[in-house]
């Protein structure tokens, strides 16, 4: 497994780098313990708006953790403790370097063999169907059927246990990204007990949407909806959370906010937020409105890092319009071309740290991507990007702003904050799926 995949489980899983959680034979729910920084993005908050969210997220430590299971040969989940604050360090990029030691951004990479694409399938969505909603009871009758249980194989005695929606009758199967990435193979098991080796059509860390295939007759497909999404109104998930015994689990709640604007490992992502309860198994499982149509696919849950504090019904769907777009994408070509790229991974400044080491509350530099127009023009980790196109960047959605209204190969203008003094450049927007 490659050390990109081992930082992103590490963040997602509370674990040490190179381990996770193994399987848990205890009660249903284990206390998973993480370290910062995860920013959760509004609309580009100022600092001074921040100060009563900060104190929050001081007690509870939130961080956003994806929800796929893996499974490994036995032991315990191994926990971060929480950082060392800057007066630990004498020069802020050290201090960062720690903070942000398991933050990489990437493509993501694995080794399942591939499906072809161009094939002309395309993900079709209905609209909200006339009459009276189903029953949670006639839901699950008609629903639970189209949710498959996945299982990604490392290769090195690990394996990634997650959830996965048929979207057609041709064996086009939508899942995570993060189930996928890292894996030599992938087998599909059916809801009648059938289990197919899958290939990959595609992947997208970006969106964390994959496209896998598989040959088996008389697949129940998903309905998928076209309909708006309101707070408020009821939804049922169906997945597999912690592994094979509590498999085609339903889970009822109701959709608790749209739009949420996160960015999580370098990627900003728009997702619908419900209190339907989401757990490590989840992953590419549906999120239905209740007329058995898919809304979302479950992908992350809202955790804390203190054992003091829990967070309840706090968990995140990738929304249709997003799934729709990538997976037609990818069933396409295999990837995402036209999205735009800065080419670097950044993260918020706390500001406590900005006031310790008085340093601008904008954006640290975490990695600069190689071959990127960034790395060309001088970027280097340990930067702090202050203006981009005249704006500050006090939060990564402001950066994401900036970016989202312009096109691979144009220009955007930056200020970065160095100890020797400001630099001003202008560079250049990768395609993401060139240079990752």
């Amino acid at each position: 497994m490659d050390q990109d995949r081992n930082s992103r489980l590490a963040e997602w899983y509370g674990a040490g780098e190179g381990s996770a959680p193994t399987r848990y034979n205890g009660p249903a729910c284990a206390e998973t313990t993480e370290t910062p920084p995860i920013r959760v993005a509004g609309p580009s908050p100022r600092r001074r708006a921040i100060s009563r969210a900060a104190a929050l997220c001081v007690l509870l430590v939130a961080v956003i953790a994806a929800s796929a299971l893996l499974f490994s040969g036995g032991g315990s989940p191994v926990y971060l403790p929480a950082p060392e604050g800057p007066e630990a360090y004498s020069d802020y990029r050290d201090y960062f370097a720690h903070y942000y030691d398991s933050v990489k951004a990437s493509g993501g990479s694995c080794s399942i063999e591939r499906a072809e694409t161009g094939t002309g399938v395309t993900l079709e969505a209905s609209p909200l169907p006339e009459g009276a909603q189903l029953t949670l009871t006639e839901l699950y009758e008609r629903c639970s059927d189209s949710i498959a249980a996945i299982t990604c194989s490392a290769g090195d005695g690990r394996y990634y246990w997650g959830s996965g929606v048929i979207m057609n009758g041709e064996g086009y199967i939508l899942t995570n990204a993060h189930l996928v990435e890292g894996a030599e193979t992938c087998s599909v098991e059916l809801a009648d007990g059938r289990e197919y080796d899958a290939l990959l059509v595609g992947m997208d860390s970006p969106s964390d949407i994959a496209v896998i295939m598989i040959d088996a007759p008389g697949l129940s497909p998903a309905e998928f909806s076209a309909g708006e999404v309101r707070v408020g109104e009821a939804a049922a998930a169906i997945g597999n959370p912690l592994g094979p015994e509590l498999r085609g689990t339903m889970t009822q709640g109701i959709i608790s906010g749209i739009s949420r604007d996160i960015t999580y490992t370098g990627f900003p992502m728009t997702l619908i937020q419900t209190d339907a309860a989401i757990n490590e198994g989840s992953s590419g499982g549906a999120l239905f409105n209740m007329y058995g149509q898919v809304i979302g696919m479950t992908s992350m849950k809202l955790v804390s890092s203190s054992m003091a504090s829990r967070i309840e019904g706090v968990g995140f769907a990738i929304p249709m319009e997003t799934i729709e777009a990538v997976a037609n994408a990818l069933i396409a070509d295999g990837r995402v071309l036209g999205r735009p790229a800065l080419g670097v991974t950044v993260g918020d400044i706390p500001a406590d740290a900005a006031a310790y080491y008085d340093i601008p509350d904008a954006l640290y530099v975490i990695s600069v991507t190689p071959d990127s127009d960034a790395e060309a023009k001088g970027v280097r980790a340990g930067d702090i990007l202050v203006y981009a196109e005249g704006s500050y960047m006090s939060s990564s959605a402001d950066l994401s702003a900036v970016i989202a209204g312009k096109a691979p190969g144009d220009e955007v203008s930056i200020e970065l904050y160095r100890p020797e003094g400001k630099v001003n450049l202008s560079v250049a927007l990768m395609d993401y799926a060139e240079i990752y």
